[in-house]
């Protein structure tokens, strides 16, 4: 077998989609964005991109900050329709019915709605040609004591997360291994003497 070649695109798949809201509590906006991942550990670090047009875009740029929601299939109707309608003309939160949530470190609202949301603040922006990225440092998860259990961890696979792939989402499947499985000991059986 082998591999095609197509010309250089946008072809690392799947990735988180989120939405991210931004502004205030009075004029908020939520732009869906599915360009957006981890840059850093200490100081924690992440990224969203942001095509220059885009009527969120001059708000982060202003304001420099924003948050990140991440989303579920039960959000996945309401993120979409986040992605495709401007805030230029509606107003998201009341159109989607969803819950604007005082943040602890930003202006902007999180969603109440969302499993987690991430309190972000703009350390740097690049140009990149259609997009903008904005680079930020993480200020504070606000994650639903819900999906804590009884050790005080974040269960994630109560989330029902989705992905963006191919201009398609998904849901993400179940858990195959950890971190490090692949080199961890197996536990040997001890014997009763």
């Amino acid at each position: 077998m082998s591999k095609t070649i197509w010309k250089p695109g946008t072809f690392i798949y799947p990735l988180p989609v989120v939405m991210v809201s931004c502004g205030n509590m009075e004029n908020s906006n939520i732009i869906t964005v599915a360009w957006t991942g981890i840059v850093n550990t200490e100081k924690p670090m992440c990224y969203i991109s942001v095509r220059k047009e885009r009527y969120s875009h001059n708000i982060i740029k202003n304001t420099k900050e924003f948050a990140i929601n991440l989303t579920t299939k039960s959000l996945a109707y309401a993120t979409d329709w986040c992605g495709v309608k401007t805030g230029a003309k509606v107003d998201k939160f009341m159109e989607m019915h969803l819950t604007k949530e005082k943040a602890n470190f930003v202006k902007c609202p999180l969603i109440k709605e969302s499993p987690v949301s991430i309190e972000c603040k703009v350390k740097e922006i690049k140009e990149m040609g259609t997009h903008d990225m904005f680079i930020a440092e993480v200020l504070s998860i606000d994650a639903d004591e819900k999906y804590i259990d009884e050790k005080g961890a974040f269960d994630i696979t109560k989330c029902d997360l989705i992905s963006y792939a191919n201009g398609k989402y998904f849901t993400l499947g179940k858990q195959i291994g950890k971190f490090g499985y692949s080199v961890q000991k197996k536990k040997s059986k001890r014997k009763n003497i």
